[in-house]
């Protein structure tokens, strides 16, 4: 019998649900086709443990049991066509399915299947942000393992920066993006970028762990209309607010993440970027025109 093939507990540990939910959804929506072994043993498949992962994503996405069970147990669909009719949903799924099965290969295409679906704000506010939330919950649950989190970061990482290939070419206002110093997350900024640069901005990233002093010293080069600086802790920003305030003396400057807040953007000067990275970004534009 194959290697790949898992008993009920085995199964259970991998996709953390429990043998009782996985044996009701068996019986219940047929989710699971085990086969037997010669000891008389259920065993299950790879397939059945994709199955089990898409069903989970639905329950999380608000779908109730038995529609969730009919999404995991769809066939996809190939091609553009296809993706459309099986809706963002099935796809946001599939994508972040692959993701926590470290599944490079599927991961990539499935990004590719949405993109080629859908805009790109839709992926980005709809999918990746998402996930991302997801993902944060998850991790703080300790349901994610640090394998996932790295490898579903680094994935979208470079996925992101390669849709940014060019940001810096745009024929309207000018924005420096930065990290706080110490600051390593950055995929929230890179989508902010990446909807600005839609709407015509041109994009200087100068990405994760940013002096402050580097962003005085590149005013000069770039003449930005806003400079937006993010961190996803308080004390990041906190320990540049002397260099904070002395920068936003000489241009807007924005500051992001959970780390903002308001009582150290009346200290400095700065002002803070309430909301998700694509709403904020479309509303800047907007008020920019």
């Amino acid at each position: 019998m194959s290697a790949e093939y898992l008993r009920i507990g085995a199964l259970s540990q991998r996709v953390g649900v429990s043998p009782e939910l996985l044996r009701a959804w068996e019986r219940r929506y047929g989710l699971l086709r085990p086969i037997r072994s010669h000891g008389g043993f259920r065993l299950y498949s790879p397939a059945d443990e994709e199955r089990v992962r898409l069903m989970r994503r639905y329950l999380d996405a608000g779908v109730s049991a038995a529609e969730a069970a009919q999404m995991a147990l769809a066939p996809a669909a190939d091609g553009p066509a296809g993706d459309a009719l099986s809706g963002l949903a099935h796809l946001s799924v599939e994508f972040g399915a692959s993701l926590d099965r470290l599944d490079e290969a599927r991961a990539q295409a499935s990004f590719d299947r949405l993109l080629a679906t859908f805009t790109l704000e839709t992926v980005l506010r709809d999918v990746v942000l998402p996930y991302l939330h997801t993902a944060g919950e998850r991790w703080k649950r300790g349901e994610a393992t640090v394998a996932q989190e790295h490898f579903a970061s680094n994935l979208l990482r470079g996925r992101l920066l390669g849709l940014a290939r060019g940001w810096g070419r745009g024929t309207g206002p000018k924005a420096v993006l930065a990290c706080a110093p110490g600051e390593l997350h950055d995929l929230s900024l890179i989508i902010f970028g990446l909807v600005l640069a839609g709407r015509g901005w041109a994009i200087t990233y100068l990405g994760q762990d940013t002096p402050i002093v580097a962003i005085q010293e590149a005013l000069p080069d770039v003449e930005p209309r806003l400079v937006v600086i993010a961190a996803v802790t308080r004390q990041r920003l906190r320990a540049a607010q002397p260099q904070l305030r002395e920068l936003a003396r000489h241009v807007p400057v924005g500051i992001a993440g959970a780390g903002a807040t308001a009582a150290l953007a009346r200290a400095t000067g700065a002002f803070v970027l309430e909301g998700d990275p694509v709403t904020v970004a479309e509303r800047i534009a907007a008020e920019q025109q």
